[in-house]
């Protein structure tokens, strides 16, 4: 009875404890409510920078939304407010939910855009600890050159975050779109992880291609540059457990135009190993036997033949069709 009572008094004990944890991480009722009116106004102002028909009302829109929102993480617990309604931002938690990161675009005309961003640190005490990012690209002699930080970050808007580690630090994978001009379009893919000052830093040695019939030295970061109406696959698969991009070529034979460039049916691969995206060739080294094919048809699939090329049955695989079909029916008797 005592041990009953006991463990009572200590599963409410957590119950409570959890609850009270839960009350901690939501704004409370009257930050809320400023968090809603707040949402209002940046939902406004985000539909006008992309609909609006006139440069200087979608820089003006931008200014202010940029003001609203850092206005907006200033309320207490905020971290924990996930503006869904404010469309067409990108508002990516971290998969440990240690931070998140706001991209937004913004068009100047068809020939230049810039991106816009900012990092918010969830904190214990729901103060605001926001980093913002400064789109350097159009400055940058070299994207591809070194890491960076949060004052000379290469633009995107982040469709997608993943977590790795190695050697008990945390790195975040970043994937990214960047509208660029009206010929071509780039997806980026680059590792941000956090220095011993807790400050952001985009990039770094991390993309081996050492294991490549040609190694060449290890990349900052991924950059795929390609037709402005193009599709291109550049994203992490969980079952796969890797990163999956299409192979891009010029489909006008110009390797020195990227706004050439469209996929061509073959997908190279990242895998994460001893604490960098280890380069793959070729993701799906298939090979096809055409030993006796039709030309033009090949060798089409077939099941497991009960017959061999000259037509005879081949007993032993007859009778182990016929066991394993025994099996089945055995088996669909015992399941209810």
């Amino acid at each position: 009875m005592k041990f009953f009572r006991l463990f009572i008094f200590l599963t409410m004990s957590i119950l409570l404890a959890q609850q009270s944890l839960l009350a901690q991480n939501k704004p409370a009722a009257a930050d809320l409510k400023k968090l809603q009116v707040k949402e209002d106004s940046l939902k406004r102002y985000a539909r006008a920078m992309v609909t609006d028909t006139i440069t200087a009302d979608r820089m003006i829109a931008d200014s202010f939304f940029t003001r609203i929102l850092v206005r907006s993480l200033q309320i207490p617990q905020s971290f924990y407010y996930p503006f869904d309604s404010v469309k067409g931002i990108s508002k990516l938690y971290a998969p440990d939910s240690s931070f998140r990161i706001f991209t937004w675009n913004l068009t100047y005309d068809e020939h230049y855009s810039r991106q816009r961003g900012a990092i918010q640190m969830r904190t214990r005490d729901g103060a605001l600890k926001l980093y913002p990012l400064r789109d350097v690209s159009e400055f940058s002699e070299n994207v591809m050159d070194s890491a960076r930080d949060r004052l000379h970050w290469i633009g995107a808007v982040y469709y997608n975050m993943i977590k790795t580690q190695y050697n008990n630090r945390n790195y975040y994978t970043l994937f990214g779109i960047d509208n660029h001009n009206s010929l071509s379009t780039r997806k980026w893919i680059e590792v941000l992880h956090f220095d011993q000052k807790g400050e952001p830093v985009f990039g770094g040695p991390l993309f081996s291609y050492a294991n490549d019939s040609i190694p060449r030295p290890a990349g900052n970061r991924v950059r795929l540059e390609f037709k402005k109406d193009a599709r291109v696959l550049a994203n992490y698969l969980p079952d796969l457990g890797m990163i999956l991009v299409d192979h891009l070529i010029s489909e006008s034979d110009e390797p020195d135009n990227p706004w050439t460039f469209v996929p061509d049916g073959d997908n190279e691969a990242y895998k994460w190993e001893n604490g960098k995206w280890v380069h793959i060739d070729k993701a799906f080294d298939f090979k096809v036997d055409m030993k006796g094919a039709d030309p033009y048809m090949g060798n089409p699939p077939v099941g497991d033949p009960l017959l061999d090329a000259r037509g005879n049955r081949n007993e032993r695989k007859l009778e182990e069709k016929s066991e394993k079909n025994r099996g089945k029916e055995q088996q669909k008797k015992i399941e209810p």
